[in-house]
């Protein structure tokens, strides 16, 4: 499974959206009313859960939280 389809996975379950269709450029933030502060706090913890990393506080942006897309850019520079 490719990281953009787990990192869909876990915006599913973790937001519960079901089988909303989300691919790289559908937009995050401001698009899905699921997706509040405590939604981010723990979406990132699914994250981090999943792949093994951990985000500082300073490295939190809503650019990472754009697109789909920018989420996943964002899980495979944590993975580098």
């Amino acid at each position: 499974m490719s990281q953009l389809s787990q990192v869909i996975n876990i915006l599913r379950s973790t937001l519960g959206l079901g089988q909303l269709p989300l691919a790289a450029e559908t937009p995050l933030l401001g698009s899905l009313p699921e997706l509040d502060s405590m939604a981010v706090a723990n979406l990132i913890l699914a994250l981090e859960q999943q792949f093994g990393f951990e985000v500082q506080d300073d490295e939190i942006s809503a650019r990472h939280f754009t697109t789909v897309g920018s989420l996943a850019d964002f899980v495979a520079s944590k993975m580098a």
